[in-house]
């Protein structure tokens, strides 16, 4: 009988533990769930983005909702998988939607050849503010919508720089 004390005793202490590593396990869940699909916090730097972020960084707010449901526009600042490299992140203003005609200037540091193209079905035209340090549509084409990850909101840190991005 003394053992069953015991078990009775355990029991409850093992129930009650389940039920703390439950309650963090379902934090965590929705932690990963909150960041990954609806909005998380992002380190952006380069000077690609020259002067809307600083070269030595900044953190943006970046949501993850809009480009799911077609919702970029044209001088939004978005998070895209790079075409070049598909584990990371470039941060890149869409200067283009599909069916808009664009010119460019191929090499503006070397001459003044324009190159005119027209954004294909499911792309957008991706550029750096910067066009003199930014590696983008320019040099890989337009991108397909599907590599687009989210949108910059508002910039948090530095907190002089606190705020939007347009």
């Amino acid at each position: 009988m003394r053992w069953l004390r015991y078990l009775n005793q355990w029991r409850g202490t093992a129930k009650e533990a389940f039920d703390q590593v439950s309650i963090v396990a379902k934090f965590l869940c929705l932690l990963h769930v909150t960041d990954r699909y609806i909005i998380s916090s992002t380190h952006v730097q380069g000077p690609s983005m020259l002067p809307t972020l600083n070269l030595t960084g900044d953190v943006i707010l970046a949501e993850h909702v809009s480009h799911r449901f077609g919702k970029i526009g044209l001088g939004d600042v978005a998070l895209v998988r790079s075409p070049t490299d598909p584990m990371k992140m470039v941060t890149k203003r869409v200067l283009g939607l599909e069916g808009h005609r664009l010119s460019f200037y191929a090499d503006p540091l070397v001459g003044d050849d324009s190159v005119n193209v027209v954004v294909p079905k499911g792309h957008v035209w991706i550029q750096g503010d910067n066009v003199h340090a930014s590696t983008d549509s320019r040099n890989f084409g337009p991108v397909p919508y599907n590599i687009i990850e989210g949108k910059a909101l508002l910039r948090v840190w530095p907190p002089r720089c606190f705020g939007s991005l347009r």
